[in-house]
């Protein structure tokens, strides 16, 4: 069950860097300009935020319809999508219409494929949902590299080439993980599985939690000034690079090596939480934060910018795996789902503004003022959790 659902979270992140991590090397390659990529990415972020709860509450309402079978769906649809990406000659407002779509649809059904998991978990068999997340940054790490090749050796057609052949196999691994839990598990169905919060969620109203959290809503603004160089780095990586020389197959060994930096953090974090607070763990990973945006901003060759991105090692899984955990530590069950929701949200958001912003100052200034705005930004926003992420208390009892 781990091994095939490892090859669902395998398959959905590799076809994230097709869609989203070299949306640039394919959009620029049609003719779109960095203010249109970045108006494209953006708007797919919000579109994305107003669709998952929709999504959610079909599934929540109907008794015919499961987390798996709307994955199916949404995947057959992604099938369809990305292959009409091959017919398009030049940019357009259907292309930009399909692209959006797709980026859409995909980052939806994220929160599915995970909560699958979690629901796949209580069958007969164990489910280690570490090893198979660690699983899906392996796969980013492997298909960036081919990813970079193949767009320099055959053109930017290559990636909805590679979308296409990437999603038949998510499509393969939903079917058959899905059989192997109906197989082993009779105590329940896979329509069962809910997206409510419980009572205790619902009763406390956004301004009621607000009021109760004042430290952590502070602490949350600072999450999305500090992902913002996150956005900008993924988002506009080919336009970075190419400012210092590097090319496409460069770009996908950068990503590369910057996902497989992020393994250690992920699979040790529990034992690393023995020897430090989650409060000590995000200051860290802050600062690295800075570490990295101020180091791509110095850069003057690709290789420097290898070594501006070893801070991945304590930034990105420290900083994810922290947040997550603070939130289960500090709150009451029933401010819980809303203190995931607005960190998620924050983090969307400083996608939103990334996408936007970046690719204004990229058509107006060009990247190297990118970076250092966006070191600045990411400063401010470790100033305010420094300020705020102590005062973060426990209400539990």
């Amino acid at each position: 069950m781990t091994l095939s659902y490892t090859a669902v979270q395998g398959t959905y992140w590799m076809y994230f860097s097709v869609i989203i991590a070299f949306s640039s090397v394919f959009l620029l390659s049609k003719g779109y300009t960095n203010s249109e990529i970045g108006v494209i990415l953006a708007v797919s972020n919000i579109l994305s935020v107003i669709m998952q709860p929709i999504l959610a509450d079909i599934i929540d309402r109907s008794q015919k319809i499961s987390l798996s079978l709307v994955a199916r769906l949404v995947s057959g649809v992604l099938i369809v999508g990305t292959l009409s990406l091959l017919f398009f000659e030049m940019r357009s407002l259907a292309l930009s219409v399909v692209f959006v779509l797709l980026c859409t649809l995909h980052i939806s059904i994220q929160p599915m494929i995970n909560a699958m998991a979690f629901h796949y978990r209580n069958g007969n068999e164990p489910l280690n949902f570490g090893v198979a997340r660690s699983g899906g940054s392996i796969a980013f790490s492997m298909i960036s590299a081919l990813l970079g090749y193949l767009a320099v050796r055959f053109g930017a057609v290559a990636i909805p080439a590679t979308g296409v052949a990437i999603l038949i196999l998510l499509l393969a691994a939903l079917i058959t993980t899905e059989r192997l839990h109906n197989g082993m598990s009779s105590a329940r169905d896979l329509d069962s599985i809910t997206f409510k919060p419980g009572l205790e969620a619902s009763s406390i109203t956004l301004m009621s939690f607000i009021r109760r959290n004042g430290y952590f809503v502070i602490f949350s603004i600072s999450v999305m000034l500090i992902f913002f160089q996150n956005a900008i780095i993924n988002n506009y990586m080919i336009q970075i690079i190419a400012a210092v020389g590097g090319r496409s197959d460069q770009m996908g060994r950068l990503l590369s090596f910057m996902a497989l930096l992020e393994l250690p953090g992920l699979f040790f974090f529990r034992r690393i939480r023995f020897y430090f607070s989650c409060q000590t763990m995000l200051k860290i990973s802050a600062f690295a934060f800075v570490g990295k945006v101020f180091f791509t901003y110095l850069a003057t060759s690709v290789g420097f910018i290898y070594i501006a991105f070893l801070f991945q090692l304590i930034s990105f899984p420290f900083f994810l795996s922290a947040s997550v955990h603070l939130v289960d530590e500090v709150m009451e069950k029933g401010e819980a789902v809303k203190g995931q929701s607005m960190l998620t949200g924050m983090m969307t958001l400083s996608a939103v503004f990334g996408s936007l912003i970046g690719g204004v100052v990229l058509d107006v200034s060009g990247p190297s003022i990118l970076l250092f705005y966006s070191t600045i930004v990411t400063v401010i926003g470790v100033v305010i959790l420094m300020l705020s992420v102590d005062r973060v208390k426990s209400k539990k009892v």
